[in-house]
């Protein structure tokens, strides 16, 4: 499907399998391990909602927003989710940033930061609860870009998260971005983004039919 609308996967699909272990670190020094003491385990999970804008424009602030819930009966040790394709890869020897941003981050999940690459835990989740991954952040690089997210259930694979099918909780989210800021303009009383044809700029395009675009267990 085109490149309109936003990317909204909302339903009660149980995701299956583990995160792969082995997450890269992304700092070591004298900090204790975040993943020191992980039950060994296997923690049904479900993804209840993926979230974001499949069209935006250079400068476009919007969230990315994951919610998972934890469907067994047992707590879950530390509820994780990878996010990978925030930047890329820089290509030669020689610059001075291996990477370059495609949506600066902004702010990523509330008390979320952890030692490993690209990756936020909420620590514990009961049975039942839901946990909401929430990243805002702004596109700077026109093109057609690829989110990909994974969701674990510990950060050292020792506790994995799984569901029905054997399949695992991760999918990807494909969007394009054009190299013409958006005609918008944000009310000086309410703060709120207002696109200059009128309406919002969530009103943009139809919503997603999730089944038309990947996803985890697909």
């Amino acid at each position: 499907m085109g490149g309109s609308g936003r990317f909204r996967f909302a339903g009660r699909r149980a995701l299956t399998a583990a995160l792969a272990c082995g997450l890269a670190l992304s700092a070591c020094g004298g900090e204790e391990r975040q993943d020191a003491d992980e039950p060994q385990g296997s923690f049904p999970v479900e993804v209840t909602e993926v979230d974001f804008p499949l069209a935006q424009s250079l400068a476009d602030r919007t969230s990315f927003v994951i919610e998972v819930r934890n469907t067994g009966s047992e707590t879950i040790p530390n509820v994780a989710v990878t996010l990978d394709g925030l930047d890329r890869s820089s290509e030669g020897e020689d610059v001075a940033e291996p990477q370059s941003p495609i949506w600066i981050l902004e702010s990523g999940p509330e008390g979320g930061t952890t030692a490993y690459v690209d990756t936020w835990a909420k620590g514990e989740l009961p049975a039942g609860e839901t946990a909401r991954f929430e990243w805002d952040v702004t596109v700077v690089e026109a093109g057609t870009h690829e989110l990909t997210y994974g969701v674990a259930a510990g950060l050292d694979g020792r506790a994995r998260a799984e569901g029905e099918g054997g399949r695992p909780p991760e999918g990807e989210v494909t969007v394009t971005v054009t190299d013409r800021p958006s005609d918008a303009r944000v009310d000086p009383d309410t703060g709120e983004v207002i696109l200059e044809d009128g309406g919002s700029p969530d009103d943009r395009g139809d919503q997603i039919d999730p089944s038309e675009e990947s996803r985890g267990g697909e």
